[in-house]
């Protein structure tokens, strides 16, 4: 578990909890829960119920799966899902989104938070990198199968002392209850880039380079610059 999974994950708790009603225990699942150098489960508010989900035995670890892509709960039962660092190891994980969305209620939040570049690291496998348009084609393959989400917000974070930039997304399961929604991350986040928020139209601090890339240009910069000097 890198800084910026943390980071980012808390952010999450903090913009969304508020919204939830404080007359019955949350629910909280997440996929992929064993701690490897940190877990979410910090992050999450002590009063919320919270059962951590994982394909082998370990820390942080409440239940087993059998299968990777069947969750062993019942259909509208959690109020919020959570996945950090998972969905690049999923080899089919869209199958994985339509079993998320099966257990989220109606009302309920899926928070995803997936590398956008990084080395190859397998956990078994390593599959995948998600980028700024991935939340947005995710709720085209959920409606395509029957189901009414959308993407509260997205972004990719920028670095912080390593090497990971993450890319985070946010969904509703069904759209009509938007309104229980009023704030998002991105309402005070400064330190991201290619945001999407519900509440905006277009991109949110566009940029076709990712940060590997303007770092090396810079870089590239100085060398260059030091040359004509010498």
């Amino acid at each position: 578990m890198h800084p910026t999974a943390l980071m980012n994950c808390q952010q999450f708790f903090d913009c969304y909890s508020p919204a939830f009603p404080t007359d019955h225990q949350v629910e909280v699942v997440e996929i992929g829960s064993q701690d490897v150098n940190g877990s979410l489960r910090g992050c999450c508010p002590s009063a919320y119920k919270y059962t951590g989900v994982d394909f082998v035995q370990g820390k942080g670890v409440d239940v087993i799966l059998e299968d990777p892509y069947k969750l062993p709960f019942a259909d509208n039962s959690a109020d919020i899902v959570l996945s950090s660092s998972c969905f690049e190891h999923s080899e089919m994980f869209w199958l994985l989104f339509l079993e998320i969305m099966r257990i989220v209620k109606p009302g309920g939040l899926f928070y995803l938070n997936v590398p956008s570049n990084g080395e190859f690291h397998r956990w078994p496998v390593d599959c995948w990198r998600f980028y700024p348009d991935s939340g947005r084609g995710l709720v085209t393959w959920a409606k395509r199968n029957g189901m009414n989400p959308v993407l509260l917000e997205s972004y990719t974070s920028t670095q912080i002392g390593d090497q990971w930039n993450d890319f985070v997304a946010v969904f509703l399961k069904d759209a009509d209850h938007i309104d229980q929604y009023r704030t998002r991350i991105l309402d005070k986040k400064t330190d991201f880039y290619n945001g999407i928020s519900s509440k905006a139209e277009g991109f949110l601090q566009h940029n076709v380079a990712n940060e590997d890339k303007r770092k090396l240009m810079i870089i590239n910069q100085i060398i260059e610059n030091k040359v004509k000097i010498l």
